[in-house]
C-alpha cells in the first residue's frame, strides 16, 4: 500500500448452479490463490455461493441451510488468508430472504450487505424470492454472533486511513441514486459490487460507461465482478465480464464468455487528492453510516498497471487525431474572441523555424479564418541574430509563404550589439545576460510592431516551458495573448504532425515535417560547424518527455516526487535508468518552484485540458513556496 496503491482482485469462478459444496470449494480456492498474489480486496459475483439462477429453489430450506454451513467453512478458512473478501449469497433471516454480500475477512465474519433494488422487469424477477433490504443498516444476531445488517456498510483498514469500502448489489448501481453515492459522501473510497448481470447485445458497452462513470461521479475505486459461466442458461447467458475502475477510467477488465481473475492498484490517495480538489464533492460531516473495522498488512504493492509515457498524447491513433482538432479549435476559437473583441487590425507572431512559433503561426491563420480575416493581417516576423540558422530561417520563411501571412525579416543583431555595448556587457561573454538581451529584444520588436499595426503580439510559449520557467521574464514570457499555455511540449509536436498530416498542401506538409525533424532550440548562441545549432534545449534542462510526465503527475494529482519516481521507472523502463530519471526529475521539483514567479504573471491564454497553470485559474502558488519537502525522500 506504499504511495496509496491498493491491490483488488475480482473472481468469477466455476459454479455449479445449486451445488453449494462445490461452489464452496472454488471460492476458497480462488481466495487462497487472491490472498498468494497479495490483493487486499477481493470481490466474488452475486449468490456465487448457490448460483444466482437458482430460482425458486432460493425457498428451500435444504439450500439456504448448505449456504449458512458453508459461509462459516469460509470464514474459518479465512484465518491465515490476507484480504477482505465479498461473498454473495442468499441470507434468511426473520421470515425474509434477502440477496445479500457476506464480508468476510481474517476469520470474522464482518457484516452482510443487503441489495437495495431489486429488479422485477425484463428477464428479471428477484422480487418473487427475494425481499429490498433495510433503509438503514443494524445490528442483527447471527450464529450467535452481532453483525451488521444492511446497506452502505463502510469497512475501514486498520493500517490505511483512506481506505474505505463499501459494498453494492447488481441493480443497485443501475439505480438513480446507486447506495454507493451515500457511501461515497461518507468518505468510502473503494466501491464493490458482487453482481449477476446477463449478456446481450450492446449491454457490456453500456455496462462498462456505467461503472466508468459511477466511479468518476463519486471519485472512488470500483471493483465490479459479475456472474459467469457454471449458472443456468435456460434463458439468458453470464458473460463474466468483471471490470475495475478508477475515478472514470478502467484499469483491468476481463474477456468476456470465460471465466477469470483479473488484478489491479487502485491508487487510495489520488483518488483523495482528486476530492480534496473537487469543491463539488463534500464529505459529509455528520457520521451515520456504520464503520467496521477489518485487518489487512501493510507493505509495499506490487504494481500491474501501467502509467502512459505520455499521459498528455492518446495512445490510440483515432482518438489522438480528434483530441488534436479539438485542441486546435480551442486555440483559434480563444484567438479568435480576443482578436474581435479588442478589434486587433493584425497580429505579430515571432517565428523562429521551430515547433512552438509554428504551432502558433498555425493557430493563427486558423483564428483568421474563422473570424473571416485575411491572412494577410497576420505578421510573421523572423528576427535573425547570433544564434540563427540557415536551417531554422529557411523555414520560417517558407511557412509563412505557405499560409499567406505577411512575412517581415527584422534583423536584431546590431541592436542586440548597441545594447550589450550600452550596458557595458562584452559580446564574448555568452552568458544569460547574453542570451536574454536577445530574447527581450524580439519581443520588443514585436510589441512595438503591434504598437504600430493597431495589433497585439501572439506568445508561443508552451505549459512545458513554463512549468520549468523555461522562458526570458519580459522577453518570450510575455505577449498579449498565449495560445500555446495550455499545450505541453509533447503534444505540441502531435499538434504540429497533425496539421502536417492533414493539409492538401504538399508545400506546406513538406516544410511542416522538417520544423517536426529540426532539435527544440532557442537559438541564442552561435551556431556551430556547417551552421548546425549549437544549443539543444533538452541537453539543458533534460528531456520534455520526462518533464510532461512528472508535471502531469506532480500537477495533476498531487504526486510525491518518490511516487513520481516509481512509476516513471515502470513507464520509461529501457529508455532511461533510474539515475537519469532521478537527474532530471530533481531538476524539475527545483525549477517549477523556483520559477513560479514567471507563472504569477503571465498573459490570457486558453486552457486546453486538465493540467493548467494560469494564475488566474488552476494553479496558485505562492513564489517564495520553499520545495524542500518534496526532495526529502529523493
Amino acid at each position: 500500500m506504499k504511495h496509496g496503491f491498493i491491490k483488488v482482485a475480482c473472481v468469477t469462478p466455476d459454479i455449479r448452479v445449486a451445488d453449494v459444496d462445490f461452489n464452496k470449494e472454488n471460492i476458497c480456492k480462488h481466495m487462497w490463490q487472491t490472498s498468494k498474489e497479495r490483493a487486499k480486496i477481493v470481490v466474488f459475483p452475486e449468490l456465487v455461493l448457490s448460483g444466482y439462477t437458482c430460482h425458486d429453489l432460493f425457498t428451500q430450506e435444504a439450500l439456504l441451510k448448505a449456504v449458512r454451513k458453508a459461509l462459516a467453512e469460509i470464514v474459518e478458512f479465512s484465518k491465515d488468508l490476507e484480504g477482505l473478501f465479498f461473498i454473495g449469497m442468499p441470507l434468511s433471516y426473520e421470515g425474509e430472504l434477502y440477496n445479500t454480500a457476506a464480508a468476510v475477512n481474517k476469520g470474522k465474519l464482518l457484516g452482510f450487505t443487503t441489495k437495495s433494488y431489486l429488479p422485477n422487469y425484463g428477464e428479471f424477477y428477484e422480487m418473487r424470492q427475494f425481499t429490498a433490504g433495510p433503509d438503514k443498516a443494524r445490528l442483527i444476531d447471527y450464529e450467535g454472533e452481532k453483525v451488521y445488517f444492511g446497506p452502505r456498510l463502510l469497512f475501514t483498514a486498520d493500517c490505511m486511513e483512506d481506505l474505505i469500502v463499501s459494498a453494492e448489489i447488481c441493480e443497485d448501481v443501475w439505480a438513480p441514486v446507486p447506495p454507493s453515492t451515500d457511501a461515497a459522501l461518507e468518505g468510502a473510497t473503494v466501491i464493490v459490487n458482487c453482481s449477476a448481470s446477463n449478456d446481450i447485445i450492446g449491454k457490456a458497452a453500456y455496462r462498462k460507461s456505467l461503472i466508468e462513470g459511477q466511479s468518476a461521479r463519486i471519485i472512488c475505486g470500483y471493483v465490479y465482478t459479475n456472474a459467469g459461466e457454471g449458472e443456468s442458461t435456460t434463458d439468458v447467458v453470464f458473460g463474466g465480464h468483471n471490470i475495475i475502475a478508477e475515478n472514470g477510467t478502467s484499469l483491468a477488465a476481463s474477456k468476456r464468455y470465460r471465466n477469470s481473475v483479473i488484478y489491479s492498484e487502485i491508487d487510495i490517495k489520488r483518488l483523495q487528492s482528486e476530492r480534496r480538489k473537487n469543491t463539488t464533492f463534500r464529505i459529509s460531516g455528520e457520521k451515520v453510516l456504520p464503520r467496521i473495522p477489518f485487518s489487512i498488512q501493510f507493505e509495499e504493492t506490487v504494481l500491474s498497471r501501467r502509467f502512459p509515457a505520455k499521459p498528455f498524447v492518446p495512445s490510440d491513433e483515432s482518438t489522438k487525431a480528434k483530441r488534436c482538432e479539438e485542441i486546435l479549435t480551442i486555440q483559434a476559437c480563444g484567438l479568435k474572441k480576443r482578436i474581435l473583441h479588442t478589434k486587433a487590425k493584425s497580429v505579430t507572431v515571432g517565428i523562429s523555424g521551430g515547433l512552438d512559433s509554428t504551432l502558433a503561426l498555425l493557430v493563427s491563420a486558423k483564428a483568421f479564418d474563422y473570424a473571416k480575416i485575411e491572412r494577410e493581417r497576420i505578421l510573421a516576423v523572423t528576427m535573425p541574430c547570433f544564434g540563427t540558422t540557415d536551417r531554422t530561417y529557411k523555414n520560417a520563411c517558407l511557412l509563412a509563404e505557405k499560409l499567406g501571412v505577411t512575412l517581415l525579416e527584422i534583423p536584431i543583431k546590431e541592436a542586440v550589439r548597441v545594447h550589450l555595448r550600452d550596458i557595458g556587457h562584452s559580446e564574448d561573454a555568452r552568458d544569460v545576460t547574453y542570451e536574454n538581451a536577445q530574447a527581450r529584444e524580439r519581443t520588443q520588436v514585436l510589441m512595438d510592431l503591434a504598437n504600430k499595426t493597431n495589433g497585439m503580439v501572439i506568445g508561443t510559449g508552451d505549459l512545458s516551458e513554463l512549468a520549468l520557467g523555461w522562458a526570458t521574464y519580459n522577453g518570450d514570457h510575455m505577449s498579449m495573448y498565449g495560445v500555446n499555455v495550455g499545450v505541453p511540449k509533447t503534444l505540441v509536436r502531435h499538434l504540429v504532425r497533425y496539421f502536417a498530416d492533414t493539409t492538401p498542401e504538399y508545400e506546406l506538409k513538406k516544410v511542416l515535417y522538417d520544423v517536426l525533424d529540426t532539435p527544440v532550440s532557442p537559438e541564442l548562441l552561435p551556431p556551430g560547424g556547417d551552421n548546425e545549432i549549437a544549443q539543444k534545449t533538452e541537453d539543458i534542462v533534460g528531456p520534455y518527455e520526462l518533464h510532461d510526465f512528472f508535471l502531469y503527475y506532480f500537477v495533476r494529482f498531487g504526486y510525491e516526487p518518490d511516487k513520481i519516481l516509481r512509476i516513471a521507472k515502470i513507464s520509461f523502463e529501457g529508455i532511461y535508468d533510474e539515475e537519469i530519471i532521478l537527474k532530471w526529475l530533481k531538476t524539475f521539483c527545483r525549477r517549477f518552484f523556483a520559477q513560479q514567479f514567471k507563472r504569477s504573471c503571465l498573459p490570457d491564454g486558453p486552457k486546453v485540458g486538465t493540467v493548467a497553470l494560469s494564475p488566474r485559474g488552476d494553479w496558485r502558488m505562492p513564489s517564495d513556496a520553499v520545495s524542500g519537502v518534496w526532495f526529502k525522500n529523493l
